[in-house]
């Protein structure tokens, strides 16, 4: 693994968690994405909303509709935001929150009115009342340590299950949910690839000719970024592109990406002359590190948290409903997950246009939280390796633009972690 620059992090102890309080394998409210903190102030007026927008024929090729899950009882109607900023300069993001594969999953959706010992795994639809301006981190526009503040932005919500890559409708049966009048059997509608062909065909006919893209994702839109940005780029083949992946490393049952029920619940949509035309062969682990590979001129960038919390949980589901042998049959869901999860920044550190920020903790996402501006854990702050992510004059890993000051700020865009983030905890022996 390719150890990373912790030239001006303090001298502490690795963050570790007790990993006994990380080991169940559910976690009861999984918002993953989904929920922000809210913004002080009113940031309203520039952002504006596209409700029911029409089907399309997609750059595809196909013909794709817009919709959510369909839930029973939730309004199925998609709708997309976007604010027009001062520069030339575009932001593409896609939201998380959380994803359903089979009965279990499907059945518990996540909603402000359930109870907290109620499982919430997915958001089914678009909140009523949702607007990006309430949110903090690169959405605020006011902070002058925001390397985006004067962007334009489309903002995707998420609503299908699918980390934005389905195409599929799914049968589920009721699993026994204690608060919603389910019926035995219902429909499940796994979108994600379908609206955000519709959001990237209207971005193509109203977007000004951007000059540098951002596509960035929280959770399950970490995912939606790290697979849909060839598309981006394939739409806006002149700008200069960078990738950002927050909170999305991947980690799963190694039995869940080729199963049914299973990752192919949602018919993943990849791009094929990026991850070929066998998606079970593509290993949710290795899609960005592939997709980066595959975009040589493409800055590449992903954040996680050492022990984040609902990844850890989620991993627990999909080892609970895809059983597989973790690679450390004596460890638990958190340590198994943390090797799994340092295993797949090594690999990806391959790509010499990829770089991973690793911070201490157990907290979930970045992007739209006002510790976007306050995490340093390695040494850096965050909002500056954002910030250097973007100041890109030459190919995907900088070279091409040699000048001092450029050279300075390629500096802090560094594979960086907190101290003692990357080593592995070691496997504990078999019991006598």
């Amino acid at each position: 693994m390719t150890s990373s620059n912790n030239e001006h992090a303090p001298n502490r102890l690795p963050y570790r968690p007790q990993l006994s309080a990380l080991a169940a394998p559910l976690l009861l409210c999984l918002w993953a994405g989904a929920a922000a903190p809210a913004l002080a102030g009113d940031q309203t007026a520039s952002w504006k909303q596209v409700k029911n927008p029409a089907p399309v024929i997609g750059l595809d090729g196909r013909p794709h509709a817009a919709a959510c899950s369909g839930y029973p009882g939730t309004d199925p109607r998609f709708s997309f935001w976007h604010k027009r900023g001062k520069s030339k300069n575009l932001v593409v993001y896609f939201e998380g929150g959380g994803a359903c594969w089979d009965n279990f999953s499907c059945t518990f959706p996540m909603d402000t009115r359930l109870p907290p010992q109620v499982p919430q795994l997915y958001m089914p639809a678009v909140p009523a009342n949702s607007n990006p301006a309430s949110y903090d981190g690169i959405f605020n526009a006011r902070h002058p340590a925001n390397p985006v503040r004067d962007w334009s932005f489309v903002y995707i919500p998420y609503c299908t299950g699918d980390v934005h890559n389905g195409s599929a409708d799914r049968s589920y049966f009721n699993a026994g949910h204690p608060v919603f009048p389910l019926p035995s059997m219902f429909n499940i509608h796994h979108g994600g690839f379908d609206n955000f062909m519709v959001v990237l065909d209207w971005m193509r006919k109203h977007a000004d000719k951007p000059e540098q893209i951002l596509v960035a994702g929280s959770s399950a839109g970490g995912y939606g970024a790290s697979t849909n940005f060839p598309w981006v780029q394939k739409a806006f083949p002149k700008a200069r592109m960078a990738v950002l992946a927050d909170a999305a490393q991947g980690v799963l049952s190694p039995a869940f990406d080729a199963a049914l029920p299973g990752r192919n619940s949602w018919n993943p949509q990849l791009a094929p002359w990026v991850f070929g035309n066998d998606v079970n062969q593509v290993p949710s682990a290795s899609i960005l590190r592939i997709a980066a590979q595959a975009s040589p001129k493409t800055r590449v960038g992903q954040f996680t948290t050492n022990f984040d919390a609902v990844q850890i949980q989620f991993y627990g589901v999909s080892l609970s409903t895809n059983p597989a042998l973790p690679s450390c049959p004596t460890a638990g869901v958190a340590q198994n997950w943390n090797t799994s999860a340092l295993a797949s920044l090594g690999a990806a550190t391959a790509a010499r246009n990829y770089r991973h920020y690793v911070a201490g903790g157990q907290y979930h996402t970045i992007l739209r939280s006002a510790q976007f501006y306050t995490e340093a854990s390695a040494g850096v702050r965050f909002a500056d390796w954002t910030a250097a992510l973007l100041k890109n004059g030459g190919d995907g890993d900088g070279h091409g633009d040699d000048d001092a000051h450029a050279n300075a700020r390629r500096s802090a865009w560094q594979n960086l972690a907190c101290p003692g983030c990357l080593s592995a905890i070691p496997c504990p022996p078999p019991a006598p």
